[in-house]
């Protein structure tokens, strides 16, 4: 075992509101140490859409919006239906009152933002879109650990938190086979994301059926929210899910992704989305929309159908088509339509994706985009061979299913495959916080030395609707830094 060492605060986690805590401590003039288990720095903030929400921002100032976080506070309610009485107002409160602030210290960071763009029932717009992409955020905020003397610890695992008198006094860790161990003066803060690549967690707090669903982000295994809870931590809305949603897979190359992160690109692209013609704006909007979003319900009720890499269709997509894929062949399915359905999305009112108050996709920009998830055929057999399913199997299919319908079905060509589709899930339980980020026990006692952020400290606020998962990243980051740097030092001994 490596040598003993003390710090001011542990920061468990080196995705967006890990690095904000660990930039708002040092910045209070605190010895920080960051332990991130991936070999890059930046976590599920960086394969995030990028959106921002808040009030009050300068983007919105320009435009002559009057907005304010009351306003902010009233409308994020709106978005939550049945879950509204699971919902934490005290965190939304928090959250909507310092969103502003943070939005403006991601400016300062170098972060380029467009908008704010609207996003019913919001009643003024409010969701800011980073460009040139989410990677952005992981590099400015990793600079900024770097420029304010963050000691940010790569492929570094959090295995154990350590416990004296009841109190977190720091953590057992492990870097590439060496255990050691890492002492804080004022606190630990755990940021490690949510949970949805632990079938373990999911099982137990949404039930197998959950446990089955992919998660966005392989690595989100919920190590955090296991060290909170074995130090006597509380998860609560364990059960509360983002999805499952239908999405189509990623591309393996796609020009948004591929852009460098840099500030100078984003104010390029900025001035050229607001100078340029909507006409030339709407092929990159396309080329960001085709990639992120699901493909709508509204197609499986005009009559459009999964089938699975067998050929044979599953279930009723009309239910819940999305817990049935994760049961099937690689876990995907293609979604078939015909020449009529392709005609009808071609054009508003029926849209196959959309962003809120960004743009719709239709076919022909899925035909245009995304050419690795759409096939199309003259017949159902030449379909069958371009997308690898058996041609009887298809054909049967679509045969059993036009025999159910009473004006046809799916008959007239071409025939076209979308897809594959997965399913993918994003847990949105946390640690039980209190309005200052510490952990609490079960008898709503603060945990001494213990802080959570982000996904792991989601402490029951209920993020429905753009912008609010990464403003509640961000925001709580720079709180629970600050709280965590507010602590007392104490004079420690490692004897335990």
């Amino acid at each position: 075992m490596a040598a003993d060492e003390i710090v001011d605060i542990v920061i468990v986690g080196g995705g967006g509101s890990g690095l904000f805590a660990a930039n708002e401590a040092a910045e209070m003039g605190d010895r920080v140490v960051v332990l991130e288990k991936n070999p890059r720095p930046g976590g599920m903030t960086v394969w995030s859409i990028g959106s921002f929400t808040s009030s009050n921002s300068p983007f919105q100032l320009a435009k002559g919006i009057h907005d304010s976080p009351e306003e902010h506070f009233e409308d994020m309610a709106l978005f939550h239906g049945k879950l509204l009485e699971r919902d934490n107002p005290a965190l939304r409160r928090l959250y909507v009152d310092n969103a502003p602030e943070t939005l403006r210290k991601l400016i300062d960071m170098g972060i380029v933002f467009m908008g704010p763009m609207p996003e019913p029932p919001h009643r003024a717009p409010r969701m800011h879109n980073v460009l040139p992409n989410s990677r952005a955020y992981g590099r400015a905020l990793y600079r900024k650990a770097r420029s304010v003397g963050v000691d940010v610890r790569l492929e570094t695992r959090a295995t154990k938190l350590i416990m004296q008198q009841n109190a977190v006094i720091g953590a057992e860790i492990e870097h590439k086979g060496t255990v050691s161990r890492i002492f804080s003066r004022k606190g630990v803060v755990l940021a490690g994301g949510d949970f949805s690549a632990s079938t373990e967690l999911k099982a137990q707090f949404a039930g197998p059926v959950i446990a089955n669903v992919d998660a966005l982000v392989t690595t989100s295994t919920g190590d955090a929210h296991r060290l909170g809870m074995q130090a006597g931590g509380q998860m609560v809305n364990g059960d509360v899910l983002s999805g499952p949603q239908i999405r189509f897979i990623p591309p393996k190359r796609n020009l948004i992704t591929m852009l460098p992160p840099l500030s100078m690109l984003g104010r390029i692209m900025k001035l050229a989305l607001e100078k340029m013609p909507p006409a030339l704006v709407r092929p990159f909007i396309m080329m960001f929309l085709t990639t992120v979003l699901e493909p709508q319900k509204s197609m499986y009720r005009a009559g459009a159908i999964l089938v699975n890499r067998n050929g044979d269709r599953f279930t009723d997509e009309c239910e819940q088509p999305q817990l049935a894929i994760s049961s099937q062949p690689n876990k995907e399915a293609f979604i078939i339509i015909d020449g009529e359905l392709a005609q009808k999305f071609s054009a508003w009112p029926n849209f196959v994706s959309t962003a809120p108050g960004v743009a719709y996709a239709y076919i022909p920009d899925y035909k245009r985009n995304r050419k690795d998830v759409y096939r199309e055929a003259g017949t159902i057999k030449e379909l069958a061979r371009k997308i690898g399913v058996p041609a009887e199997a298809l054909q049967r299919a679509i045969g059993q299913f036009n025999a159910t319908r009473k004006n046809g079905g799916l008959t007239k060509p071409p025939f076209i495959a979308l897809g594959p589709v997965r399913s993918w899930v994003l847990t949105e339980g946390g640690l039980r916080v209190s309005e200052r980020l510490e952990v609490l026990d079960a008898s709503g006692e603060a945990i001494p030395g213990l802080f959570a952020a982000g996904a792991t400290g989601t402490g029951g606020i209920i993020l429905e609707g753009h912008g609010h998962h990464l403003g509640w990243a961000f925001t709580s980051g720079m709180l629970a830094g600050r709280a965590a740097s507010s602590n007392p030092a104490r004079a420690l001994t490692p004897n335990v």
